[in-house]
């Protein structure tokens, strides 16, 4: 499961990662706490990097049961595609939220893959007991 955890702590670094640049963009914008509205260039680091936390709600159990019950190396790699997507994501999203579409679909469809992959590997799992 190397493979995987290798992923999984990416993933982790990367919300880290758009967590500081949102905190940077903050302070740029002179944007006291707990406001999260009034500049708009934080306002999208905000929403990249509140997005991200919600799609690893679905990414962390996916890859993890993905890599149990079908295969180490695909749940890395989706794995991998999402990082990436998120990054894409990110960039696309600060630079005008109206790109956004393909880091969306480049991290949302790994993590759906994951999922469905799972829920089948865990199911096929119970019935071959």
């Amino acid at each position: 499961m190397e493979p995987v955890i290798i992923v999984i702590l990416l993933a982790v670094i990367e919300v880290v990662v758009f967590g500081m640049r949102a905190g940077l963009s903050r302070g740029r914008a002179d944007l006291k706490a707990p406001a999260v509205i009034g500049n708009e260039e934080f306002e999208r680091h905000f929403r990249v990097h509140y997005n991200t936390i919600e799609q690893m709600v679905v990414f962390v159990p996916g890859i993890w049961f993905f890599g149990q019950y079908v295969s180490v190396h695909w749940a890395a790699g989706l794995g991998l595609l999402f990082v990436v997507g998120r990054a894409i994501y990110a960039i696309s999203y600060v630079k005008d939220p109206e790109t956004r579409g393909a880091g969306m679909i480049l991290s949302m469809l790994p993590c759906w893959v994951l999922v469905l992959g799972a829920l089948a590997g865990a199911t096929w799992s119970l019935i071959l007991v």
